[in-house]
C-alpha cells in the first residue's frame, strides 16, 4: 500500500489572494464609484490583516492596488465635479 500524505494548512490564509483580487477589481471598476470604493476598502482591510498575520507579499500588493483604485476613482469624480461646477 502507498503512504497517505496530509497537507499542513495551518499557515495558509485566503486573505492575501482576496486582497489582490479586490484591488484589481477596484482599479478595473473606477468608473463605477460604488463598486470601486467598496472593493478598494475591502482590499485595504484584507491586505492589512494578511500582512499582520502572515507577512504576505500578495496582501501588500492587494493593499497597494486598493489604495490606487480608490485614489483614481476619487480623482476622476473630483475632476468631473469641479468641471460641472465651473461650467455653471
Amino acid at each position: 500500500m502507498g503512504k497517505i500524505y496530509s497537507k499542513d494548512n495551518r499557515g495558509y490564509s485566503a486573505m492575501p489572494a482576496a486582497s489582490l483580487a479586490l484591488g484589481i477589481i477596484s482599479i478595473l471598476t473606477t468608473l463605477f464609484w460604488y463598486m470601486s470604493i467598496i472593493a478598494g476598502v475591502l482590499a485595504i482591510v484584507f491586505g492589512v490583516k494578511s500582512i499582520h498575520r502572515t507577512a504576505s507579499k500578495l496582501g501588500k500588493a492587494g493593499m497597494i492596488l486598493g489604495i490606487v483604485g480608490i485614489s483614481i476613482c476619487l480623482v476622476i469624480y473630483l475632476f468631473l465635479t469641479f468641471a460641472i461646477l465651473m461650467s455653471m
